[in-house]
Parts: C-alpha cells; sequence; structure tokens
C-alpha cells in the first residue's frame, strides 16, 4: 500500500466517521437530556443488563451463579454496563431513535444460590442499595454509562425495589442469603435475625385483597415494613445517591404491595432533592381493570405502567381475542381514568410477560404493534429485542439474551422512522387521542395538539379495506406515508373540508401520515411533576410561549418564573393553600393558553404516619375513614377522606390503620368517619383528635373511636 494510498484512506475513513457521527446526532437532536421529568417525547429502551451485551468478561461471575453460554436462563450470562456503553457508542441505540433507557436494578444483589436453582441476574433480589452490582460494573462503569448516555442524548432510568430485599424464609437461616439487606457493607438484619423489625413478619400473600398484598411477603420475598422509620431512612438515602450518579428516571417495583401513603412521602423526598420521572409498576391481567390503579396513578405523585394499554394491543394485535372496537374503548376509557395519560408508560411485551413475538410467525404483526405504540398516546418502551423478534414464554424464557443487533430488521427500521417523529411533531407526545374511522380490523386514529397532527391507519386483516368517509384535521394536501411504506401504507389526498379520498388499505398494512405547524397561541403539552410544596420546581413544556417572558399562574396566583423559552418553562410552586390547582400561562401578549389541571400543592415536607383507632365497630359494607384539617388529609371534606382503613393484617377489626403521607412537623387536627355503601356518612363524636407529626422519619398515632 503506498503512502498517498494510506492517507487517502485514512481520510475517507475520518469522512465516514464524521457523517456517522453526523446520523447518530441527528436521530436524537430533539432529545433533552436536561429535561428529566418529561418523557411524553421519548422512546423508552428496556434492558436487562445482565441479557443484553457482554463487554467486559472480566467481572463475569464464577462458579455455579454463572452460564457461560446462557443455556440456562436462571443464571447470569454476563451482560453489563459496558455492554450497553459499547452499543451505544456503535450506534445502534441512537440509530433506532432511542432517547432513553430503562436498565435492571444497578445496586448489590445476593450472591447465593436459590434453593430452586435461581440467581438475582435481573437485579430484583437487593443485598446492598449503596453498592453496585459487580456483575454489571463498579460506580466508575456507572459513571461512564451515565455520561455516554448523556452524551449520545439518551436518558438513564434505573430500576427500584423498594417493597423487599431477597428470597428468604423465617425457619431456615439458610435459605439463600435470608433475606438480609445491609447498609454500605453493614448488615442491618435479616428475616429470621431481624433485631431492628425492618421486616413484615405475616407470611405470605394470597393476594386475596389490596390490604393482604401489601403487608405480607411477595412470594418467598423478604417484604420490608416501610413503617419502620431505619429501612424508611435508608431506601431513602439509597435513592437520593443514585439520583448523585446522574440517573434520569426511576422505575419502582411491586408498588401495588406497598402502602400509597409510605410512596406519596417518597415522591415528596425525591422531587425536594432531585426531580426526575417516576413511574410503578402495578401488574393487571388481561381484561383487568382496577380502580385503584387509576386512584394510584393520579394521587401516588408517579405514573404507572399500562399494563391495560399493553394487555389489549396484546389481544387485538398478537392473540386475536379482541378487535380494535375494544381498543379503542381503552383508549377512550383511560383517557378519563387517568389524570395525566400521557405520562402513563406503554408496551407491548416486557420482562413480567410472554415475548410478543411468536416461534414461526412473519412477524408482521409485531411490526404493526410497534407502529401502533409508538403513535399512541403515552410513553413508549420498546423491550430489549423485540426489534430482533426474540421469542419466549414466561419467565425465564421472556428474558433470553440478545439474539443479534441487526440494524436491518422491519422492526428496527420501524423503530428508527418513528422515534424522531415523536420528537418533531408534539402531536405524538402532548395530543388527544380522536377515532377517526373503526371497525373489527381497521382503525384509523388522529392525535393532534394545536395545528400539529398524527394520523394512523392499520389493517389487521388478510385483505386490503376500501376506507371511505374519512374525515381528518390534516390540511388540504396530498400526504406520504411517513413509514416509507415498509407496512404496506399508501399516500393520501386530503380536501379542503378535511374529507379524505377513499383508498385501499393493504391488507395487515399500516399508514402514517402528519402535518406540523407551530402555535401562535400558548399551548401547554406537559407538566411534571404534577405534585410538590412552594418552592419546588417544576418545568412546563409545550410550544408557541414566546421568547418573551410571560406569566405562569396557579388558578390566580403567579408563579416565580425561573427560566423561560418557546417551549419550555420552569417555575417554582408557589406559597399557597395546599390543594390542587389549575396552571395557565399568559404570554407576553396576555394570551391564555389551555388549562392543565390538578396540580396538587402539598403542605410541606412529608412523612409517613400510621393512624389506628380502636373500637370502631361496622355494618357489612360500612368502612373507616380518616379526615382532618389538611390537604393531605382531605381539609374536613367526607368526600376527599383518606382510606378506606385496613383491618385484617397488621392489626384486626374492631381495630382499623392505614399508612398516609402528611406534612412533618406539623400539628394537625382529625377524626375518623364511618361510610356506607349509600354514601350515608357517620362522624366521630367529641373533639377533634390533635397531634404533631414528626420532623423526619414515620410514626404511629392510635386512638380510640369517640
Amino acid at each position: 500500500m503506498t503512502k498517498i494510498t494510506r492517507i487517502f484512506m485514512k481520510t475517507f475513513a475520518l469522512i465516514l466517521l464524521i457523517l456517522i457521527t453526523t446520523t447518530i446526532t441527528f436521530t436524537n437532536t430533539h432529545a433533552d437530556v436536561f429535561n428529566k421529568v418529561d418523557y411524553s417525547r421519548d422512546v423508552i429502551y428496556q434492558i436487562v443488563t445482565d441479557r443484553f451485551y457482554d463487554g467486559d468478561s472480566s467481572n463475569n461471575p464464577s462458579e455455579d451463579i454463572y452460564s457461560s453460554d446462557c443455556s440456562n436462563l436462571h443464571k447470569y450470562c454476563g451482560g453489563d454496563w459496558q455492554g450497553i456503553i459499547d452499543k451505544i457508542n456503535d450506534g445502534y441505540l441512537t440509530t433506532m431513535g432511542i432517547t432513553a433507557i430503562w436498565i435492571s436494578q444497578p445496586v448489590e444483589n445476593v450472591y447465593a444460590l436459590h434453593p430452586s436453582g435461581y440467581t438475582s441476574y435481573h437485579g430484583y433480589w437487593a443485598r446492598d442499595y449503596k453498592r453496585t452490582n459487580p456483575f454489571y460494573g463498579d460506580f466508575s462503569e456507572f459513571d461512564r454509562l451515565i455520561n455516554t448516555a448523556h452524551s449520545n442524548g439518551i436518558k438513564v432510568i434505573m430500576d427500584f425495589t423498594p417493597n423487599h430485599s431477597s428470597p428468604a424464609l423465617e425457619t431456615d437461616p439458610s435459605y439463600a442469603e435470608n433475606g438480609a439487606i445491609y447498609d454500605d457493607g453493614n448488615l442491618l438484619g435479616s428475616y429470621s435475625n431481624d433485631p431492628l423489625n425492618i421486616f413484615h413478619h405475616f407470611g405470605g400473600t394470597d393476594f386475596s385483597s389490596y390490604e393482604d398484598g401489601i403487608y405480607r411477603n411477595l412470594y418467598d420475598l423478604a417484604d420490608y415494613d416501610l413503617n419502620n422509620e431505619i429501612i424508611d431512612q435508608y431506601l431513602k438515602e439509597s435513592i437520593k445517591l443514585w439520583l448523585d450518579k446522574g440517573i434520569d428516571g426511576i422505575r419502582v417495583d411491586a408498588v401495588k404491595h406497598m402502602s400509597q401513603g409510605w410512596q406519596e412521602s417518597l415522591m415528596s423526598e425525591i422531587y425536594n432533592y432531585r426531580p426526575v420521572f417516576t413511574f410503578g409498576e402495578w401488574f393487571l391481567g388481561t381484561g383487568e381493570v382496577d380502580p385503584q390503579n387509576h386512584h394510584f396513578a393520579n394521587e401516588s405523585g408517579m405514573s404507572l405502567l399500562d399494563f391495560q394499554y399493553g394487555q389489549t394491543i396484546r389481544e387485538v394485535l398478537r392473540d386475536g381475542t379482541a378487535d380494535w372496537h375494544v381498543f379503542n374503548e381503552m383508549i377512550e376509557s383511560t383517557a378519563d381514568d387517568y389524570n395525566e395519560v400521557i405520562d402513563q408508560v406503554t408496551f407491548i411485551d416486557n420482562h413480567d410477560m410472554s415475548r410478543f413475538s411468536v416461534d414461526g410467525s412473519s412477524n408482521r404483526h409485531t411490526d404493526m404493534a410497534l407502529a401502533v405504540l409508538l403513535t399512541s398516546r403515552g410513553v413508549p418502551t420498546i423491550y430489549y429485542g423485540t426489534e430482533q423478534y426474540l421469542t419466549g414464554n414466561n419467565d425465564p424464557e421472556n428474558r433470553k439474551p440478545m439474539s443479534s443487533f441487526n440494524t436491518s430488521t422491519n422492526s428496527y427500521q420501524i423503530i428508527s422512522q418513528l422515534a424522531p417523529l415523536r420528537q418533531s411533531n408534539p402531536a405524538l407526545g402532548f395530543g388527544n387521542t380522536k377515532e377517526r374511522w373503526v371497525n373489527s380490523d381497521v382503525y384509523i386514529y388522529e392525535r393532534k395538539f394545536g395545528n400539529n397532527v398524527v394520523l394512523t391507519a392499520i389493517n389487521r386483516g388478510n385483505s386490503s379495506y376500501e376506507v371511505t368517509n374519512l374525515n381528518t384535521s390534516l390540511p388540504e394536501g396530498i400526504y406520504n406515508d411517513e413509514l416509507d411504506y415498509l407496512l404496506d401504507g399508501n399516500n393520501i389526498t386530503i380536501n379542503t373540508d378535511g374529507s379524505v379520498n377513499s383508498f385501499n388499505l393493504s391488507p395487515r398494512g399500516v399508514a402514517i401520515w402528519q402535518y406540523t405547524e407551530e402555535s401562535s397561541i400558548p399551548l401547554i403539552g406537559h407538566v411534571g411533576p404534577m405534585m410538590g410544596q412552594a418552592g419546588n420546581i417544576i418545568t412546563i413544556n409545550g410550544e408557541g410561549f414566546g421568547s418573551v417572558e410571560g406569566t405562569v399562574q396557579f388558578n390566580s396566583t403567579n408563579a416565580n418564573v425561573q427560566s423561560w423559552s418557546n417551549t419550555e418553562i420552569e417555575i417554582k410552586v408557589p406559597n399557597i393553600t395546599p390543594r390542587k390547582y389549575d396552571i395557565t400561562i399568559l404570554n407576553a401578549s396576555n394570551i391564555k393558553s389551555n388549562t392543565y389541571d390538578d396540580f396538587e400543592v402539598l403542605t410541606g415536607e412529608q412523612v409517613t404516619v400510621r393512624f389506628v383507632v380502636n373500637n370502631a365497630f361496622t355494618d357489612p359494607g360500612t368502612n373507616v375513614y380518616i379526615v382532618g384539617n389538611i390537604s393531605e388529609l382531605g381539609n374536613w371534606y367526607p368526600d376527599e377522606a383518606v382510606g378506606p382503613m385496613f383491618n385484617q393484617v397488621v392489626y384486626e377489626y374492631p381495630t382499623w390503620y392505614y399508612d398516609i403521607s402528611v406534612p412533618a412537623g406539623e400539628t394537625i387536627e382529625y377524626k375518623f368517619i364511618k361510610k356506607g355503601s349509600s354514601g350515608n356518612v357517620e362522624w366521630e363524636s367529641g373533639s377533634n383528635h390533635i397531634y404533631t407529626t414528626p420532623m423526619q422519619g414515620t410514626d404511629t398515632v392510635l386512638v380510640n373511636w369517640q
């Protein structure tokens, strides 16, 4: 090779590297890693760290907890943070358009082999929340993961398990590590040696009630007593450590199995410290609708994984047990049930269910489902390997190692086309959903935010379908399929009155058409967090705010503006009476925005208190609630009373109890009430109960019904 040839090849390689880097950067141009509370326009990629990619074989486990060829899916297989770093750097994630990754819980897990042959490769069996899982990497490698992700426009979400430690049996101290939990190397206790009373000891749940699931063990996992101030402080200190490491979001495991009160105090702690988008796992089975799920999402301060969405899209496109009418009913009902439906995290499969792709299938149903997922309301999440059509039934078959990193699969191409569209067209992040045309096989829905419109059409049938009498908000013109015909889409023609010329939608075809035009008036698309005390920073996103600072109001009270741009405003929560408020914007021209409602102003920093009342006898169908003089206790309104209280596990009838998030160091007044099934209310007699909450930690206050 001549010197001139070598120079030419080096120059060519440099130009190619610049082009590749430019391409990678372009796909994430609109991603904002500095906005840690608004994920409505992001695409999350869920990674089971051990199963993704082994970037550093030197940190692999040895002996009985490691399967070098991953033939034993219950054991570690070698994936680590360096592997994720490698797949960011080589463009696999960025070219796909991923703007957030959700990784396995990074904390140190148990090393012992479970008696049934299982290991903690998944990260859910915590041993020490203040140390790393060495089989993923050390803190310096975690720092590199954060820095690499951020420099490539990717946020990092960590899994977090504050419900339990690890498998344990009270009668067998040698069972795995018996739930032992450490505070930076110092033993706090184990399930059979628990001098600090950090665990519940009520046996395993039979899932018979909400209460039973909270205060008993989930399977054989040692369940924390979150009303114990030692474990309360330890877990809150631990999550702050990871917030300091730079994480951008938190997925909270098993939220259905912890008291909502404790979790509200956790969210208050996070929002006071470093606010990040937080969503929980409240599992719902096929066809299951739970009002308590909606209540939690609306009142706890965190969002949820949207199992109603996930289960329904699987019924329609994977199993064929429901049709598009059922899907549209779910879209319409959840828009009413969730206060912030765009913050619920959507998916087509994850680590808790069988894979969407099925062995022997053409995989077209996976391609179609991803197209719908990425154009629907909510924060879409892609489970690692779905783009490679990984298959498998429930755990551990649904957690196979990544099969390949092929960037030419149809699913990969679909994601890479639509993820940037979520960034460039605000209708996909902020817009409402409107059904425009539906039958059993064909569904056409529109997302609209201001002048921005995205129209999606899908035909799950095996024959083409002529679509007539379709109307849309898209302006007059000819529109090309945004998928570049990857799913046999077509172009459409829109007339001046919004009618669409008839067209044939291909069998198992999907087409997406869009229009973008920035609004000239202020439009709020997202507010986050939606809970906080006076002085907390919240972020408002949307468009048309203008470059000149205007006013943000909580009802009629002005907030202190910290920063202002045309698409994002940061403010401080004003010092106003604690309750829920409507948020509006007045731009510099005094033009008023839409209203974003139900922001909850807290009374102050929160702690968890267990309120207990003895001798509260009731008739069948009647329950006990608590109401008081602060917003957290309903401001004396019976309809806003907290409950119904519990009476089966920690205390038994006629003693009732409930764990509630209340302001720290506050003298409060309260009473218990009985509410019947017909809505009748019976108040306690006598004077109000008076109680001063602790400045920090937890407490229990017990009184007699009067």
